[in-house]
């Protein structure tokens, strides 16, 4: 009697659902769709997402910005309380706020979702999510990719990338060649940690015990909710300072990772230094928890989060308090933070731990961090 053949193995067998994954496409794809203005052509599940670039004609001499990046451990966050629907403004965040940073408009943005296994609904309010940040940004979510990676990845994890393409007119690019001594550095206000330090702040959160859903009196909601508050999109707002300003906005700083003094550097000129008050604002209550809890070095802390400044904005003297009023208009809370002045070979001098220079291998500016955090 012969040996019963072997049934053969199947792809659902293998651990990726393509139902599934067809599923998701259909939950998302009005919220995706709702993205879209008469520029995007084909629509949602073609194999290449289409814009409509005519428009640039119109530009003299049309320079295109992008940028790609993902959100990071926080996701951590998200799969463990299983909310996935906020997860989506981090990772455009991320990403369209640094194509704002050199004056550039997004026009469209594709993202990647990498998981164990499909839970269609979990997909779908991910992409939910980015589509309703991309509505805030103003940008166009042209298409994306979720790929099923049983065996790499645990059934219920997953990873989100991204990647945007915006234009800004050559004479109307924003960075360093338009700082000059004199400028005010004007803080936007974050949400919040942002996208920036959770291998930190998480180290930090198991060191405490404490459960995501302990309430902490001095957050006013759980542990969990303030972790996973959704990063600010500043794009939309940052378009509308420059635009308000006539001029006088002269470069952005998108504070993400390596904290607020290593990338205001980055956008300044070689021979100045921008002086920062750190008495000027007031730390949110969950920055000086994670220090508190963790008994994280302020210097470590400073290199590592946002500590409640999501961006920065360059400005003349003049426009000082028109960017300040327009941005509290935007509901963006916004102060004075500091000043841009020429290096001072005594007071500058390489060592101090306060002085920051050279980050990201940029031959730029410095920034000197002066006084001592306020503890809200």
């Amino acid at each position: 009697m012969s040996a019963p053949t072997p049934r053969g193995v199947t792809y659902a067998e293998a651990g990726v659902d393509t139902e599934a994954g067809d599923k998701a496409v259909e939950l998302m794809k009005d919220a995706v769709r709702a993205t879209h203005g008469p520029q995007v052509l084909g629509g949602v599940g073609g194999f290449a997402g289409l814009y409509d670039a005519s428009a640039l004609v119109r530009y003299r001499r049309p320079l295109l910005a992008t940028s790609t990046d993902g959100v990071g451990t926080k996701v951590a966050i998200a799969q463990a309380l299983d909310v996935h629907d906020t997860i989506g403004f981090d990772l455009v965040g991320m990403v369209v706020d640094d194509i704002v940073v050199v004056g550039a408009t997004p026009l469209f943005m594709t993202d990647y979702i990498a998981c164990g296994r499909v839970v269609p609904e979990r997909i779908a309010d991910i992409v939910r999510g980015i589509a309703a940040a991309c509505e805030v940004a103003g940008t166009a979510l042209v298409g994306g990719e979720t790929a099923e990676h049983p065996g790499l990845l645990g059934p219920d994890e997953y990873d989100v990338a991204g990647a945007a393409t915006g234009v800004v007119e050559a004479d109307q690019l924003l960075g360093p060649d338009r700082v000059r001594e004199g400028d005010v550095l004007v803080a936007l206000g974050s949400s919040g940690l942002h996208s920036n330090g959770y291998s930190l702040v998480r180290k930090v959160v198991e060191r405490t015990g404490l459960s995501l859903h302990s309430h902490v009196s001095d957050l006013g909601c759980s542990l969990g909710e303030a972790l996973l508050a959704p990063t600010r999109v500043y794009a939309a707002d940052c378009l509308e300072l420059v635009a308000r300003a006539a001029g006088g906005v002269h470069a952005f700083s998108h504070v993400t990772g390596g904290g607020l003094a290593a990338n205001v550097a980055r956008v300044l000129p070689a021979g100045v230094v921008a002086d920062i008050d750190r008495t000027s604002w007031v730390l949110p209550p969950i920055f000086s928890l994670v220090q508190a809890w963790g008994d994280v070095p302020w210097s470590d802390l400073e290199r590592t989060l946002n500590l409640g400044v999501g961006m920065v904005a360059v400005v003349s003297p003049d426009a000082v308090d028109g960017v300040i009023a327009h941005a509290i208009e935007l509901d963006v809370p916004a102060w004075t933070l500091g000043s841009v002045r020429a290096v001072d070979p005594v007071r500058d001098a390489p060592g101090s731990l306060d002085l920051v220079t050279g980050t990201k291998g940029v031959h730029a500016g410095a920034v000197l961090m002066s006084g001592a955090y306020r503890v809200g």
